[in-house]
């Protein structure tokens, strides 16, 4: 097996500048770790993409962020998006950056979901508010915001692609695709990619931060239920799927694998490996060149299942 090439020059300045920044002297309180999320998405995420519009919207019970794009498609359909944060920490605002982007190179409406947030909203509250966000865009959300209600995908990262894995399970016969990106399938943390991340420097998801997000969301909950750890469900019929992995990176193999069971169980799946990359670089479009270059495979995937 060749060696992966290592960290991309652009993320190892970022890793430096967090390493720092983690050293100061900072309290660890969950109101200052979700502010420093933001303000890192927003330091790091770049210029803002002009979109035709933004309308602020109840999604069938969560609150959610509609992005009109430029230059729509038609018919016009929509992606609806859960962002990462491991169900702890993310929001609307620290993905808007990410979600215009999308919307833009998908030619097609973003959704952005406001689920819950663990532990204040431990498991299944964040799955019910993108399952409630999802009926919503297959129903009423398509006549609000007009667009094809056969026409929608749902995508998201990291824990919000372990929402989306699980939406399109239980969304199996009604959506037209979904967008994984470093997505966490199982909660057994038991592949090599998470033995290979113990002591290792890739930056700032380790196997104890995931095995702390997973203790916030679950709080006791069953690890095998495939509402948790969509690797361990029935994956016959589901719609077709980009994942989309980083090489340094703790959730890769479980990513891998993903695909992999997708793809054995007779699903399309376009797999996308970034081998000098490490989790979470999708956020940081303002410097890291190649979280452009997945936004937009996202929007020719998107493009290649709704348009026509």
């Amino acid at each position: 097996m060749s060696t992966p090439p290592p960290i991309h020059p652009q993320v190892t300045a970022l890793l430096a500048e967090q390493v720092a920044a983690a050293a100061a002297d900072r309290p660890p309180e969950l109101v200052c770790l979700r502010a420093g999320y933001l303000e890192a998405a927003l330091r790091l995420g770049g210029a803002r993409e002009e979109v035709a519009e933004v309308q602020d919207v109840v999604a069938g019970g969560p609150n959610a962020r509609a992005y009109r794009p430029g230059a729509a498609c038609e018919p016009l359909g929509a992606i609806v998006w859960c962002h990462g944060g491991g169900w702890v920490i993310g929001d609307i605002e620290g993905f808007e950056h990410v979600c215009r982007a999308l919307a833009n190179a998908a030619g097609h409406i973003v959704v952005s979901v406001d689920y819950r947030l663990a532990p204040e909203h431990p498991f299944p509250a964040a799955l019910d508010d993108a399952l409630a966000a999802v009926a919503w865009a297959l129903g009423h959300g398509a006549q609000q915001l007009g667009y094809d209600a056969e026409r929608v995908v749902v995508g998201g990262d990291s824990a919000g692609g372990n929402l989306a894995a699980v939406v399109a399970r239980h969304h199996r016969d009604r959506l037209a695709g979904q967008l994984l990106v470093y997505p966490v399938v199982d909660a057994g943390m038991t592949s090599a990619s998470y033995r290979d991340a113990a002591g290792a420097d890739i930056g700032g998801l380790t196997p104890d931060s995931m095995e702390r997000c997973f203790r916030a969301y679950l709080q006791g909950g069953d690890i095998t239920d495939p509402d948790v750890s969509p690797l361990r469900g029935e994956l016959t019929g589901l719609p077709p799927a980009l994942v989309a992995v980083a090489e340094h990176d703790v959730l890769r193999d479980d990513g891998l694998a993903y695909a992999a069971a997708l793809a054995a169980a007779g699903v399309a799946v376009e797999l996308l490996c970034f081998d000098d990359m490490v989790h979470g670089f999708l956020r940081w479009g303002g410097v890291v060149d190649r979280a452009g270059e997945l936004v937009r495979a996202m929007g020719d995937f998107t493009r290649a299942l709704l348009d026509g």
